[in-house]
């Protein structure tokens, strides 16, 4: 396993083993680093020997500083920085100073180690019936300390083996139709249509093609996380093509580092059930498939492009039969 180093002492490791004083050309690797805007932002050169991000690959183990919008300054190597997006949909997941910030943290159970500020609370115990407040420290405690409610779990005896967590065991929704593989159908599970730029697509292929459009599911033979379904962004049952509408989102989150190991896995999940995928990727980001479109965003020349791709997968005639 390579150890990460510093900048500047993997720079001179860099020379010596190419032989070149500039071992890595500026803007060599800016394909790999065009869809992450936000390390863009973060990473300064002459905080990091010098060299521009664009001469770093992205699976290089070095040690490069960031600065967060907020202006925490922090070390870390770019397959760290580039595999932060993941389930949280908030700007502080590119930042461990900030993450760590926005994680609920737990008020102190001493009232000495509360703030100054704030009075310690009244410990008003009821005579008779139930308690809504904790119960007053018993004789032994020390002083501020409150009184739990709760037990204490018991500790193992030294020497006993530990029991193997029980894994969690999985569950999948039941409220997929029984259909066959591969047949699209209108999900109760499926999420409402949140992007205008979905709604703007689906409405320039209408007025173009009229296939049905108010599928929002595809049946799989497989388990897709929870679901033996997936929901693809436009469904065209008769051409049995998923259309997908992919951009980095508001902070620069979506679909990249292990989101988009989740996109190729959702389309392998597709094909394997007789459809074909069309991405429509802005951004910057990379085409993962062979009919992926790559555009600055939607305008009626990606349309365009879109019409002839479906014609490309299912043939002019068949496609054509549905125009208006």
């Amino acid at each position: 396993m390579d150890v990460a180093e510093p900048v500047d002492a993997w720079w001179r490791r860099r020379q010596w083993s190419r032989g070149e004083a500039v071992p890595y050309a500026v803007g060599q690797f800016r394909a790999d680093w065009a869809p992450y805007p936000v390390l863009i932002r973060q990473y300064h050169p002459d905080w990091n020997h010098g060299v521009v991000l664009t001469q770093v690959p992205p699976a290089a183990e070095v040690l490069l500083t960031w600065e967060c919008d907020v202006g925490h300054v922090f070390v870390a190597t770019p397959s760290e920085q580039r595999s932060r997006p993941g389930r949280e949909r908030r700007r502080s997941v590119w930042c461990p100073e900030c993450a760590v910030q926005a994680q609920p943290q737990r008020w102190p159970v001493l009232p000495s180690d509360w703030p100054s500020q704030v009075p310690v609370p009244q410990r008003v115990v009821r005579a008779t019936g139930r308690q809504t407040l904790p119960a007053a420290p018993s004789r032994g405690t020390p002083a501020g300390a409150v009184a739990s409610s709760r037990t204490r779990a018991r500790r193992p005896a030294p020497g006993t083996p530990r029991r193997p967590s029980q894994p969690v065991p999985r569950t999948i929704c039941p409220k997929t139709p029984r259909l066959p593989s591969g047949e699209s159908f209108t999900s109760v599970c499926a999420p409402a249509t949140a992007s205008a730029v979905e709604a703007e697509l689906r409405a320039a292929l209408s007025d173009r093609f009229a296939f049905t459009y108010d599928h929002s599911a595809i049946r799989l033979d497989r388990p897709f996380f929870d679901h033996v379904e997936v929901w693809p962004d436009i469904i065209l049952p008769e051409l049995r093509v998923a259309i997908e509408y992919d951009s980095t989102g508001r902070h620069g989150l979506e679909h990249v580092g292990p989101r988009q190991d989740t996109d190729r896995r959702k389309d392998r999940a597709v094909r394997a059930v007789g459809w074909e995928v069309v991405r429509i990727r802005t951004g910057r980001l990379p085409a993962l498939g062979p009919y992926d479109l790559q555009v600055s965003g939607i305008s009626g020349r990606t349309v365009d492009r879109l019409a002839d791709t479906l014609r490309e997968i299912r043939g002019d005639l068949f496609v054509d039969a549905y125009a208006r």
